[in-house]
């Protein structure tokens, strides 16, 4: 099960920072990948930060400057750090744990959504 920890969402303001955090307990999977997407009010579900158990990162163009991702792989654990916050920034945020075979990667669970507003 994939569950958001620490922060859990709620109201920043622009410039401000948020850090959310992912725990995968219980997982039957060794888990490669940890992400998080998020879906803004009238758009598709996109990535914002994918850290892999080697420590690779990727980024979504519109945070790579301003977010952060990092894990324990110890615990199972990711963190998104997102500074410098904008209005479209807001969305429901999404971690996402995956796994690796060949060439593919596979999507194994789904954290609970949270709800980052950030406003004024």
């Amino acid at each position: 099960e994939v569950q958001a920890a620490g922060v859990w969402g709620g109201l920043v303001q622009p410039g401000g920072s948020l850090r959310l955090s992912c725990v995968v307990s219980g997982s039957k999977f060794v888990i490669n990948d940890m992400s998080w997407y998020r879906r803004a009010p009238g758009k598709q579900r996109e990535l914002v930060a994918t850290i892999t158990s080697g420590g690779f990162t990727n980024y979504g163009d519109s945070v790579k400057d301003r977010f952060s991702i990092s894990r324990d792989n110890a615990k199972n654990t990711a963190y998104l750090q997102m500074n410098s916050l904008k209005p479209e920034d807001t969305a429901v945020y999404y971690c996402n744990a995956a796994t690796h075979g060949g060439t593919m990667t596979y999507s194994r669970y789904w954290g609970q959504g949270t709800l980052v507003t950030v406003s004024s």
